[in-house]
Formats: C-alpha cells, sequence, structure tokens
C-alpha cells in the first residue's frame, strides 16, 4: 500500500507536470508542438493521480480507477507518438493519423469493463488474458515507433534539433522501459504491488522535455514564466503588505474597534492595495525580466543601432563588415557575413573575422529560398542542409528587392540555444532596410568606378570623335566638290538642249503640228525645271563654301511676281490648276538680288503646282503691311504633316506625303528660299494643315525712306 508521503508526492508530480502543460501552452504560441504537448503532459498528469486514488482512495472506485489507468496509459502511448512525429515534423500522412487515430480507439476501448480489466481484489486488477495482451502489444508498438523515429532523426538532423532529440529520446526510452516492466509485465505474471512506480516514469518524459525546454530551447517559455513570477510575487507582497498594515493598524493603533471602523479600514486599504498593483507589478516585471532575459536584446535598441550604422558610410564592404559584427553580437551568433551580388555578375563577402568564405556555386542554390529558413528546419532540401552544415551557417535571410535578389544574410550556430522566431521576426523587419543600403553602397561604388575611368574614356571618346569629324568634313568637301562640278557640266547641254527646243516650238526648221508642239513644250517645261534644279545645286555648293553672294539692285517686286505667275500658267494649266493674282500698285522699288527672289518665288508657286489638288486654284498675294511687303502662295494641296513642320526647312529634307506625291524632288528648294530670304533680313512665312493646303511666302522689310 503506498504512504501518504509518496501519495503526495506522486501527486505533487502531477500537478507539476500539468504546469510544464500549462506553461509550453501560454509560453509559446507559434510552436505547433505546444497543444500535443499540453495534452501528453495532460495524459500523463491524468495516469498518475489515477494510480494515486487507486492505492489510496475507498474500495468503491477502484475498479473505475483502474480502467481509467488503462485509458490514460493508452493515451500517453499514443500520445508520446504523435508528440513525436510533430517533433521531427514527419509527413502526416493518412495512414500516419489513422495510426494516432487507432491508438486512441483502442484506448477508450480499454476502458470497457471486461475487455481489458475485469474486476479488482484488493490491490490486484483481474485482467482478460487476451485483452491485456492485445493491449500490452498495442502500447509497446506506439513508444517502441516513437523510440525509433528519433533514433532515425537523430543521425540527420541540425545540431540544436539533434540536442533535443537525444535528450526526449532518453525520456522516452527510460519511462517507456519503467511504465512497461511495472504496469504491463508485472501485472500479466501477478504481481501488482509495483504498478504505482509505472505513472512515475513517465516523469521522467516530462523531465527530459523540460530539460530540452530549459537548456535547448525546444519551447520558448520564458514569457509565461516571467509573467506567473510576476503576477504571484505581486500579489504575494499585496498580500503581506496589507497582512502587515492591518495589523499594526488594528492592534496597534486602533485596538478594539466597531465593525464599521473595521469596514472602513479594510476598504481603504483594499483601494490602495489597488493603486500599488501596477507599481508593484512592474517593479518585479522589471525584475524577472532581468533575471529569465538577461541575455536578450533590445529590438527598439538594436533598430536605432542598425540605423546609424547602415547610414554611417556608403563603402559596401565596410557597411557589411560593420553590419555582421552587430548582428553577430545581437545575435550571439558564431558568425555572421553577407553575399552580395553585384551588376557586373559577380559577388562581394564581407563579414566578422574569419567568417566563412561562401562559393559562388554554393549560393546559386540559395536561389530559390523566399523565406528565411534554419538548420533544424524540416523542410529545407538535403543539398542546402548538407551546404549549410560543411560552411557551419544556421540560418540564410534572402535579400530581394522587386523580386529580383540581391544576395544572403549568413548567421552561424546560436553560442547558447537556437534562433527563436522573434530573431527571425527581428531579422525581416530589417531586411529592406539592408537592401536598400546594400544597394545605394553598390550605386556609390558604380560611381566611383565610372568616375575612376571617366576621364580616360571621355579621351578615348574625343579621339574617335575628331577621326569621325575629320572623315565626314574630308567627305563633305568631297561632295560639294562634286556637285559644284556636275552642275557646272551639266549646265551647258541642257541650255543647248532648251535653246535647240525652243526654236523648233518657233518653227524655224519648219512647220510643227499640234502634237508635236505639245511634246516640245512638255520637253522645254523638263528642260527649264532641270536648269532651276541644277542652279540649286550650284547655289547649295555655294553656301558650303561662303561663295553665296546676294546681289542687290532696285528692282519691281511685283512685275517679277507677275512674270513668274504668268511663265508658270502653261505648266499649271497642263494639270487643270489656274492662278489668281492681282498686281499691286503700291509696291515700291526695294534693293534686292533679282534671280534669287525670282527664284524664291518661282520655287513656291512651283511647289503649290505639283502638291495641289486638280481643278483647284492657288492664290498669289502681294501686298505692303505696315512696313514689310509680304508675298504669299496659297494653295489646298495635301499639307505638311504637324510633326515634321519643324524641319520642312532643312537641307534635304522632305515630308512623308511629299515623297509619295512627287518621288522626283530634292528637299533644297525650301532651304535655299530661307537662305535667300534670311540674307534680305526678310522672315519667312508658313502655314499648313494636312490634307488642308499650306501657305509659303516671306516678309521683306521696305526701306526707311518708304516705311516713314
Amino acid at each position: 500500500m503506498m504512504t501518504w508521503v509518496a501519495a503526495i508526492l506522486a501527486l505533487l508530480a502531477a500537478v507539476a507536470t500539468l504546469i510544464i502543460g500549462l506553461i509550453v501552452w501560454l509560453g509559446d504560441r507559434k510552436n505547433e508542438l505546444r497543444i500535443p504537448f499540453l495534452w501528453l503532459a495532460g495524459f500523463v498528469s491524468a495516469w498518475i493521480a489515477c494510480n494515486v486514488l487507486f492505492a489510496i482512495g475507498p474500495n468503491g472506485y477502484q475498479f473505475p480507477l483502474a480502467l481509467i489507468s488503462y485509458l490514460m496509459a493508452m493515451l500517453v502511448a499514443a500520445q508520446t507518438y504523435y508528440f513525436v512525429l510533430r517533433l521531427v515534423k514527419y509527413p502526416l500522412s493518412t495512414p500516419i493519423l489513422m495510426c494516432v487515430v487507432i491508438g486512441y480507439l483502442v484506448a477508450f476501448i480499454s476502458v470497457v469493463p471486461g475487455v481489458v480489466g475485469t474486476a479488482v481484489e484488493g490491490t490486484s486488477i483481474l485482467t482478460n488474458t487476451t485483452g491485456i495482451i492485445l493491449y500490452g502489444v498495442f502500447l509497446s508498438t506506439y513508444l517502441l515507433s516513437a523510440c525509433i523515429i528519433l533514433f532515425v532523426h537523430l543521425r540527420r538532423a541540425s545540431h540544436d534539433l539533434h540536442r533535443q532529440i537525444k535528450i526526449i529520446l532518453y525520456g522516452v526510452i527510460i519511462s517507456s522501459i519503467i511504465g512497461v516492466i511495472f504496469n504491463l509485465i508485472l501485472p500479466i505474471v501477478g504481481n501488482y504491488q509495483f504498478t504505482q512506480l509505472g505513472p512515475a516514469g513517465a516523469i521522467f518524459f516530462i523531465a527530459s522535455v523540460a530539460y530540452a525546454v530549459a537548456r535547448y530551447g525546444l519551447f520558448d517559455v520564458r514569457l509565461a514564466i516571467v509573467r506567473t513570477v510576476t503576477y504571484g510575487l505581486s500579489i504575494i507582497s499585496l498580500a503581506a503588505i496589507y497582512l502587515i498594515v492591518a495589523y499594526v493598524i488594528f492592534n496597534q493603533i486602533l485596538g478594539q474597534t466597531s465593525e464599521l471602523s473595521q469596514t472602513i479600514v479594510n476598504v481603504v486599504l483594499t483601494l490602495v492595495l489597488a493603486f500599488l498593483f501596477q507599481p508593484v507589478k512592474r517593479f518585479f516585471d522589471h525584475l524577472t525580466k532581468r533575471l529569465f532575459y538577461k541575455d536578450v536584446y533590445n529590438a527598439d535598441d538594436f533598430f536605432e543601432a542598425l540605423n546609424k550604422v547602415l547610414t554611417s558610410t556608403t563603402d559596401l564592404r565596410s557597411l557589411l563588415k560593420r553590419v555582421s559584427v552587430m548582428l553577430a553580437d545581437t545575435f550571439t551568433s558564431e558568425q555572421a557575413f553577407f553575399f552580395v551580388y553585384t551588376k557586373q555578375g559577380g559577388f562581394i563577402s564581407s563579414g566578422t573575422d574569419d567568417h566563412s568564405r561562401l562559393p559562388y556555386n554554393d549560393a546559386e542554390e540559395l536561389r530559390a529560398l523566399r523565406e528565411i529558413i534554419t538548420l533544424d528546419s524540416s523542410d529545407v532540401p538535403h543539398k542546402i542542409r548538407r551546404m549549410m552544415v560543411s560552411h557551419k551557417i544556421a540560418l540564410v535571410m534572402p535579400l530581394y528587392r522587386d523580386q529580383e535578389i540581391v544576395g544572403y544574410v549568413c548567421l552561424g550556430e546560436h553560442r547558447t540555444s537556437i534562433y527563436s522566431h522573434r530573431d527571425q521576426r527581428v531579422l525581416r523587419t530589417v531586411a529592406d532596410e539592408l537592401v536598400i543600403a546594400i544597394q545605394n553602397a553598390l550605386s556609390v561604388q558604380e560611381v566611383k568606378d565610372l568616375n575612376a575611368n571617366l576621364e580616360q574614356r571621355i579621351e578615348s571618346a574625343t579621339r574617335e570623335l575628331r577621326t569621325s569629324n575629320a572623315q565626314l568634313q574630308k567627305l563633305d568637301e568631297a561632295k560639294d566638290e562634286f556637285i559644284s562640278m556636275a552642275s557646272h557640266q551639266l549646265r551647258t547641254p541642257l541650255t543647248s538642249i532648251k535653246g535647240y527646243v525652243s526654236m523648233l516650238m518657233d518653227g524655224d526648221v519648219g512647220k510643227v503640228t499640234d502634237e508635236q508642239k505639245h511634246l516640245l513644250q512638255e520637253a522645254f517645261i523638263s528642260s527649264e525645271r532641270m536648269v532651276r534644279l541644277i542652279g540649286d545645286f550650284l547655289n547649295v555648293s555655294r553656301l558650303q563654301t561662303g561663295k553665296f553672294i546676294i546681289d542687290k539692285h532696285p528692282i519691281d517686286l511685283a512685275k517679277i511676281v507677275e512674270q513668274e505667275v504668268d511663265g508658270l500658267e502653261p505648266n499649271a494649266s497642263a494639270r487643270g490648276l489656274s492662278f489668281t493674282y492681282k498686281k499691286p500698285k503700291n509696291v515700291p522699288l526695294m534693293q534686292l538680288d533679282e534671280n534669287k527672289i525670282q527664284q524664291v518665288i518661282m520655287n513656291f508657286a512651283d511647289n503649290a503646282i505639283y502638291y495641289s489638288k486638280e481643278n483647284s486654284k492657288i492664290k498669289v498675294g502681294l501686298a505692303v503691311v505696315n512696313n514689310y511687303v509680304e508675298f504669299t502662295v496659297k494653295d489646298t494641296g495635301i499639307g505638311v504633316p504637324l510633326a515634321e513642320q519643324e524641319q520642312l526647312f532643312s537641307k534635304f529634307f522632305r515630308a512623308t506625303n511629299a515623297r509619295k506625291q512627287r518621288p522626283d524632288g530634292t528637299g533644297v528648294g525650301l532651304f535655299l528660299a530661307k537662305k535667300v530670304i534670311d540674307a534680305h533680313n526678310g522672315k519667312i512665312i508658313f502655314e499648313s494643315k494636312e490634307g488642308k493646303g499650306s501657305t509659303f511666302g516671306f516678309r521683306l522689310p521696305l526701306p526707311k525712306s518708304d516705311s516713314n
């Protein structure tokens, strides 16, 4: 029979086990193991309590307690198996989950009277032989499977997870051996004297988990402990204050008083203690944090210090080294370093002294990462895990900017524990700032490299430009020389052709028919056009060589316009067009270069003929406006596209619609016209709307005597 001392100790162990489960559940809300462990701790606690009550309780409740004890023992075995699966992050497929469910079903079936336990005689439990054997097989299978899974994963786990699994494996083995011997084997052979020792063996498993929590950070329970201790100390302190103050007031000051006075004093004390609760809690909160979190950094201080480092230098290697040292100190890492890609296809690696040198090919294995990984993560590919182990890297955080990889932050093994969820959250918080600082430093480095080579590049480019410019000047001189020579050579035979055609048209060598005369007239017009084109090319050549001379003398501009319009009338009539021109009488004689002004007038009028619509009129105007003489030629032709109007008076430029309308144009007529008008201190007049026609002309200043 269990002594009362042993019973009390066992019940205290049950309560302690349940408290450990609750602390784990409250302390690390993000750990997926906390709920399975809470259930396991609850089952162990209930198993211990049932065995204690079976030994010391009244006889009428022993048989139900024995059946519940079988239930809890099987639940402990099945839940241990499930907890181990979650610990090693084993894939929870449907067959695996069914195995866990079967364990729960067996546990609840075993509580049915007659299946395993049949009756109780004294301190012995009578059992169904077949039922107890099957029960033992199931229970042993779950415990043995848990041990095998732990042993298999022990060999390939990371250093921190390896330590955790090792400690828990010892706990499972010891508790399983004790439980199977004292609660299964011995009862089967009829020995029930030591059945209360079986549940006590489960304490070894809970103790192993508690040690893994405290030593290797299996769960982050410090927050729950801090809160529990803080509230406990606060309540105890306030209770002590109340007792001391109440004793002094009622026994030393007031003595025997009425119940009303006592009530008033109690109310006042209660209010005072209510106001004191928060200051007392803050005091113990600060004290417990210093005890339990003495190695934990302050995130705000870390952020502030990091910002100062990131803005302290633009030298990339120096920046990476300083940040690495700071990360290693803050997170208590064996090493810390950065691996950063450069825009030239290379990389830069910098970190703490004697940090690992990550080869480029190994870094390429990390390109698929999108989140922080640690060695104890179950989803790390084997190839990456092996690479991390070889370089003593325990944590890798990829750095991204607009979905493009910038580099990686690599931390070595944790000196005291593992990298917590808080550590990873802090790293994610500063990731964007690190990327911006790195990219800024890379940009500054690129500017420095560019400045270093800029002078050499400028000198090289200048030499190339000078060579190209000299070649272009030579080609331009050769072109001008060719145009000048060709124009002079073509001018003489064309003049002869024009003269002979004129003689034929006049009948000097015999009578010509109307049809022949028409053909000769076309030939004469073409000859005149060729002469004008040659004249244009000669003038362009003269402009290039500086021989373009304006020979001014008094001329009647109104008469020149009339002559040019009359001369172009046959050409216009042949195309179904007509000129409208009214010669003004108030245009004075002007100092102009007659030939060049005549060429400008003819060019504007000739363009109107070629680009106007059939059966339309071309309006030619000449008038004195204020202190100027204005000449305009207005047509209703194809016009000039708005986007091309700025380039219209450039050398050899022709609008796109003009090239389609008249493919044989040269693009020098308007260029020369502007040069002639500019040489006379005048201004070109131009207005156009695509598809609706154009207005070309010029404005020349009147002589001062006439304008006054």
